[in-house]
């Protein structure tokens, strides 16, 4: 009965969070409407959510939430470094990062944190979910481009999302 009530939970805190943020105000009522929305779009949205959410690390995964927002920080300013540069001083590239994560969440999330940070881009999940193509903006060293992802985002959503 609960699940059914209030299906995600922890979806329903951040949105609420999301909101207050977004509208810049705390007050009561924005902290009911906050709620009010972070409980009605999980619920509205639930026949769309392919499988139940688990977060089996939740240290982890504000690990790498905080990696995620620092990597994001530095990443700007090594882009707008390179643009100020000029033309010559980028090295694009496209990579193919062989994936250990088999949830479609986890995948999701990977490619969409690879968007997040300025540089790269997701640009190609393989039909047998097995490998993403992704564009870096900068690389040098392409292999040591997916070393980084791997360890610096797959192995912590395999860790909070993967049995």
């Amino acid at each position: 009965m609960m699940r059914r009530l209030l299906p995600h939970p922890i979806l329903t805190l951040v949105l609420a969070v999301v909101w207050l943020l977004l509208v810049n105000e705390f007050n009561a009522g924005q902290v009911v409407l906050g709620l009010l929305l972070g409980w009605a779009i999980p619920l509205f949205t639930l026949h769309f959510w392919p499988e139940r959410v688990v977060i089996r690390r939740p240290f982890t995964l504000l690990r790498f939430i905080a990696v995620v927002l620092a990597d994001i920080v530095i990443a700007n300013f090594i882009v707008a470094g390179r643009i100020l540069l000029g033309p010559g001083h980028v090295t694009p590239a496209f990579v193919t990062v062989p994936l250990d994560l088999r949830s479609e969440l986890a995948v999701s999330l990977l490619a969409n944190t690879i968007c997040l940070t300025p540089g790269t881009v997701s640009a190609e999940l393989s039909a047998d979910r097995r490998h993403l193509l992704v564009h870096a903006l900068n690389t040098t060293d392409p292999e040591g481009l997916v070393q980084t992802i791997k360890q610096r985002y797959e192995a912590p959503l395999k860790e909070v999302f993967e049995p």
